[in-house]
């Protein structure tokens, strides 16, 4: 598992020309779908979003594309799911039965194919849990994110 705190920074690597075309600066996760559907990129020359569907590969050194054409600006559902609103660090995390549970400190994802795995959490109240399974994951929101009681 990779997770987001890990990922930041990580360069994208164009596999056409060898040449490093951008950082990984942030992701963007659907939570109808449980998972990464893009990366928002810092220090390009075109785009700044790269979706998942157009990554070569997400590994431990670098994230690889097939060609730069592939870095873009959000359109679609990935559009819909930028800003503050749909970012899922720092933000409190709330049960469905109105418990909080703690707070987002990082996100882990599988990056074969960038599956939500685990939402981590921090200063959660005594005896509350550490991480919540991604599979549990409702909604983000303004507000909170949302997880499916236990």
């Amino acid at each position: 598992m990779t997770s987001f705190e890990d990922a930041k920074g990580r360069k994208v690597v164009d596999l056409v020309s060898a040449e490093t075309v951008g950082k990984v600066k942030d992701f963007v996760v659907d939570p109808a779908t449980r998972s990464v559907v893009a990366l928002i990129l810092k220090k390009t020359k075109s785009g700044d979003t790269l979706t998942w569907a157009d990554l070569a590969g997400f590994g431990p050194d670098a994230v690889t594309v097939q060609g730069v054409d592939t870095i873009t600006e959000a359109t679609g559902p990935v559009d819909a799911l930028l800003g503050k609103d749909h970012q899922l660090m720092g933000k409190r995390v709330l049960s469905t039965d109105g418990v909080e549970l703690g707070q987002v400190s990082d996100v882990e994802f599988d990056p074969d194919n960038g599956a939500v795995t685990s939402v981590l959490l921090e200063d959660g109240p005594p005896g509350s849990p550490r991480s919540v399974e991604g599979g549990r994951l409702v909604g983000v929101g303004s507000y909170a994110v949302v997880v499916q009681a236990e």
